[in-house]
């Protein structure tokens, strides 16, 4: 019988404000660090991704999100590329929050700074960089192949 797929599925929280979104700079995590991305997370086993979405908010930012406050924009699905299985990615925007953005997780992020999505630094996450084209363009799902991760450094095996 043939091995069934296994994507590890992570929450991605593309907060905007002001035409800016929030950026953050990933350090001492062993993956992309000196890289910026938007506040994300893995989806935990038995968790839904809006409710990883929530977790992760608070937990990196310290904002709390409401299911009515967030849209699913775009979905990427990578193939395994490195030590760990295929990858589906949900992004999902918000345009509203409560509480204050701050960095909580000072050990795996040492920096925070809201940018024009047309400005995006040169040091974003690959993968990251390219969602945030593709939401521009009203591009809903996008399939990141071999070629694209060998291209950006990514493809590890």
């Amino acid at each position: 019988m043939t091995e069934r797929n296994k994507a590890i599925p992570a929450a991605y929280l593309v907060l905007e404000k002001e035409g800016k979104i929030l950026l953050a700079r990933r350090c001492n995590t062993g993956y992309q660090d000196g890289n910026y991305q938007v506040p994300a997370g893995h989806v935990e086993a038995g968790e839904l991704p809006s409710e990883a979405l929530i977790r992760e908010a608070k937990e990196e930012v310290g904002i709390d999100l409401a299911p009515d406050d967030f849209t699913l924009v775009h979905v990427s699905y990578r193939p395994k590329h490195d030590a760990t299985d295929n990858r589906v990615d949900f992004f999902f925007k918000a345009t509203r929050w409560s509480g204050e953005v701050q960095n909580r997780e000072p050990d795996k992020c040492d920096d925070l700074k809201w940018v024009l999505p047309d400005e995006l630094p040169e040091n974003t996450v690959a993968h990251m960089k390219d969602a945030i084209e593709c939401m521009q363009k009203g591009i809903f799902y996008k399939e990141l192949d071999l070629a694209f991760l060998k291209a950006h450094g990514l493809y590890t095996l």
